[in-house]
């Protein structure tokens, strides 16, 4: 028998640096939710992928930004949270915004959290910016910090993402596999079916959704037929909000309803009946249930 390595990874960076697309690529899935909205991934939705003899259990964290709000904050502490747990850490920036303030202040808490793991430099979306603007970047970017290896890549067209995955499995601890060899997330199917919903609605709406916007499944029940019925909760914050999540006699919240039904349907390779509910809850930002529905530690949004 092959011996066999597993262990986990943790993609780190900026809101929309391409974290959750680069998650995708690397387990060949849809596990994590990609918009162009800034801090779409609240939980660290963990995607599984294997190279040869090597199991990589990736932990996609919540873009670091600089927290406001209690939601903010136990974002920001679980993306740090996922970091400290990794045996690498792939810290991803988007070639065309450099250095930020951002960046910054993320190289400077890494040297904090490296000790003893692996960091490795992945410059993202490489096909928008020219050879010699990368060069420069990759330079001042290991002057910065002494990374393992940097990777150019493009997580969006996939080039440089299979050098990458083979440099991560080889730096997996020796040991057993930590999940079956079929399973790609370990996110339960209730919530990637929330997330799912909640990326057609970012999608949907765009400027005009409002970030006090949540998605639960309230129940789902297997039907003897080998369908699904799914109920969710659209959560928002105020009464105008729900205007805006049903739309003129309820076009929004149906087309949202469509396409996350196909998503799901083709996810699970099966039929699926969703229904969704639109409900106002004026404090779920303070609510812990709510916390713990996204896989987040309410505690950490303490100030």
């Amino acid at each position: 028998m092959t011996d066999t390595r597993a262990g986990f990874v943790a993609l780190i960076g900026e809101p929309n640096a391409g974290k959750s697309t680069l998650l995708n690529r690397m387990v060949g899935a849809k596990v994590s939710i990609v918009t162009h909205k800034v801090q779409t991934t609240r939980a660290r939705i963990r995607g599984v992928a294997i190279e040869g003899g090597s199991q990589l259990v990736f932990v996609d964290t919540p873009g670091l930004f600089k927290p406001r709000r209690r939601l903010d904050r136990a974002m920001v502490a679980a993306a740090w949270g996922g970091a400290a747990d990794a045996d690498v850490v792939v810290l991803m920036i988007e070639a065309q915004r450099g250095i930020t303030e951002g960046v910054k202040a993320i190289l400077a808490r890494l040297t904090e959290i490296a000790e003893g793991r692996k960091v490795a430099l992945a410059i993202n979306k490489i096909d928008r910016v020219k050879t010699e603007a990368l060069l420069a970047l990759t330079k001042e970017m290991n002057d910065a910090h002494p990374f393992e290896e940097t990777f150019l890549i493009s997580a969006e067209k996939g080039h440089g993402c299979d050098a990458l995955r083979d440099w991560l499995a080889g730096q997996m601890p020796e040991g057993p596999w930590l999940y079956p060899e079929d399973q790609i997330a370990d996110l339960p199917l209730r919530m990637i079916a929330a997330e799912m919903t909640r990326e057609k609605l970012t999608l949907r709406l765009h400027q005009e959704l409002p970030y006090e916007l949540t998605v639960e499944t309230e129940s789902w029940e297997e039907r003897d037929d080998g369908t699904a019925r799914i109920d969710q909760v659209i959560y928002v914050a105020r009464d105008g909000h729900k205007g805006i999540v049903l739309g003129k006699k309820g076009e929004t919240v149906k087309a949202v309803s469509k396409a996350a039904r196909e998503e799901l349907q083709e996810f699970m390779g099966r039929r699926v009946h969703l229904f969704l509910q639109v409900k106002v809850r004026p404090n779920w930002l303070e609510e812990s249930a709510r916390y713990s529905e996204m896989g987040l530690d309410f505690s950490d949004g303490n100030a």
